[in-house]
């Protein structure tokens, strides 16, 4: 072939060359990944429904297939706030044309959660700093408009109830959200008792720890995005110090241990210092800090620096 001659639409050079379609999906890996995550996340409301009917004593009750059916309070909930969360990341995407895939749903058989979240494959480069904050932020946004009403629905519909003399458990650590909502529908709990939550109020909790580990202004996290815009290359040091915080958190509790080492390990394969953007000198806009600072918000509110800790009736 002249190498002078414009190659025609059906020649070797024009197919080697031509462009990958965007969001183009093996759209039955994402369909079953969700209907594993509906699977494992109903049982797990299974168990969620039959601790909230017992009110702290021992289950008695076996499972049965007609059980399912309240497991979905939790697996509706649940599924509901991180499939919007990551929705609210595609939709971004799609709206600035950055190439990404459908959400990747986790479902793992835990009777705890059911699911280690969700997330999605962005396949194109950033190429500014508005494009990267609208897209950083458009999940938590998405997902904290649906975890907050579910909040309040999931509250309502639990109750208060004493605990057994000998009871030992876990304490889920309870955020700023949490406690000003439970304090605003419930009043405060007398010693003894405790809020005895419907699984809907602990698919909400589970979705708001969600929210404030994706807001972690560290590296690839949504929150890393965040401060990188607002930032610049000096978000280098919130990312180390947000690593350092979360080993010191480590040691007062053990439910930051997991998380602790997936940031190490992000850290490590990406670096400490965000992946720069064409306009890195570029001040943002008003509208978006004053939205950077609602993120900021949203964390305050969604975090807690104990979630799960081991609870001993007797030992109080």
């Amino acid at each position: 072939m002249d190498p002078f001659q414009e190659p025609t639409p059906f020649s070797p050079a024009a197919r080697a060359w031509q462009p990958r379609p965007k969001f183009q999906d093996r759209i039955w890996l994402h369909v079953l990944l969700f209907v594993l995550a509906v699977g494992t996340t109903t049982l797990a409301g299974v168990d969620h429904y039959l601790a909230f009917r017992a009110d702290f004593l021992p289950i008695a009750t076996p499972f049965r297939a007609g059980l399912l059916w309240y497991g979905l309070y939790y697996s509706a909930t649940i599924l509901g706030i991180l499939g919007c969360h990551e929705l609210g990341h595609y939709c971004a995407c799609r709206y600035y044309r950055v190439d990404a895939s459908l959400p990747f749903f986790l479902p793992v058989p835990t009777p705890l959660t059911g699911t280690l979240g969700a997330f999605i494959r962005i396949r194109d480069p950033i190429p500014t700093k508005r494009m990267l904050f609208d897209i950083g932020i458009a999940g938590p946004i998405a997902g904290f408009v649906v975890a907050v009403p579910a909040l309040f629905i999931g509250l309502s519909m639990s109750h208060v109830a004493r605990l057994p003399a000998n009871f030992s458990g876990y304490e889920l650590g309870e955020p700023l959200l949490f406690k000003l909502a439970s304090r605003l529908i419930w009043g405060t709990v007398p010693d003894g008792y405790s809020l005895n939550m419907h699984p809907i109020a602990f698919g909400a909790w589970f979705g708001l720890l969600a929210t404030a580990l994706n807001l972690v202004p560290a590296g690839q996290l949504d929150g890393g995005h965040i401060s990188y815009t607002v930032l610049g290359r000096r978000s280098v040091y919130l990312t180390l110090a947000m690593v350092a915080s979360a080993i010191v958190l480590s040691y007062f509790s053990a439910s930051w241990i997991v998380w602790t080492v997936l940031m190490v390990l992000m850290l490590t394969a990406f670096g400490s210092r965000h992946p720069p953007t064409i306009d890195e000198e570029v001040p943002l806009d008003r509208t978006r800090l004053i939205l950077a600072v609602v993120a900021l918000a949203m964390f305050v509110l969604c975090f807690t620096p104990a979630p799960i800790s081991p609870f001993d009736l007797i030992g109080r």
